[in-house]
């Protein structure tokens, strides 16, 4: 709908894919249909260090007002609260993609990350630039929570909240965010789904529009279902 001519890359090495549903993991053969090209991982992570990603989008865990990122634990590294993932792909696609966007779901805001997996601004200001290891110009560009959507400072590269999602008010946002967040003063409203990109999204992924704690009880019920007849 957004990007129609875009090509999609799979970090496993399938490129110009139509995947019929939302993939569960890097070499997903649900994103098989229609490729044009199939590589390995060492020949995708070359074209992003090559300049031929222009737009990532990564799910983030925690981030800190520079746009850092934090996907690998939360709390002590050796005793973890909780055990996340890892960097994956997503330590290189930031650095190197010229444009990246991040998307906040079930994560959270914080003002200091136990542990860094992908690098964002760094301390803000030029110090990306300045550190000389990423591509120029690169580095997040918004934020999109379930809340609002942010974007960065061109100079202090410290994130902003530009706009907010339909019924949902600022004091709400910023009373989840840690630091003292700065508002655009051109604040916007997002703008409403339309009908059919509503009807997309209940086609491609049924399990989006409800909530997580909804999809994990509704799975139980079924299994307890299926364990008792």
């Amino acid at each position: 709908m957004f990007a129609p001519s875009a090509t999609l890359i799979m970090e496993s090495g399938i490129i110009g894919f139509q995947p019929t549903m939302p993939m569960e993991n890097v070499a997903d053969c649900t994103a098989f249909r229609g490729f044009s090209c199939s590589t390995d991982l060492f020949s995708t992570f070359t074209m992003t260090y090559r300049g031929f990603v222009d737009v990532c989008f990564l799910g983030v865990a925690q981030v800190d007002k520079y746009g850092n990122l934090n996907t690998t634990v939360i709390g002590d590294y050796d005793y973890p609260d909780v055990r996340l993932p890892g960097s994956g792909g997503a330590a290189d696609f930031i650095s190197y993609a010229k444009r990246t966007v991040l998307t906040l779901r079930g994560g959270q805001f914080v003002d200091k990350l136990p542990y860094v997996t992908s690098p964002g601004y760094l301390e803000g200001g030029d110090s990306r630039e300045k550190s000389s290891h990423f591509t120029p110009g690169s580095g997040p560009s918004k934020l999109i929570s379930t809340q609002g959507v942010f974007e960065f400072d061109p100079i202090t590269k410290e994130m902003f909240l530009s706009s907010v999602h339909p019924g949902v008010a600022v004091e709400a946002i910023k009373k989840k965010v840690p630091w003292d967040l700065k508002v655009s003063p051109n604040l916007k409203q997002t703008q409403r789904p339309k009908d059919e990109e509503i009807d997309f999204i209940r086609r491609y992924f049924p399990a989006e529009p409800i909530s997580k704690a909804l999809v994990r009880e509704l799975s139980l019920a079924n299994m307890a279902r299926k364990l008792s007849t």
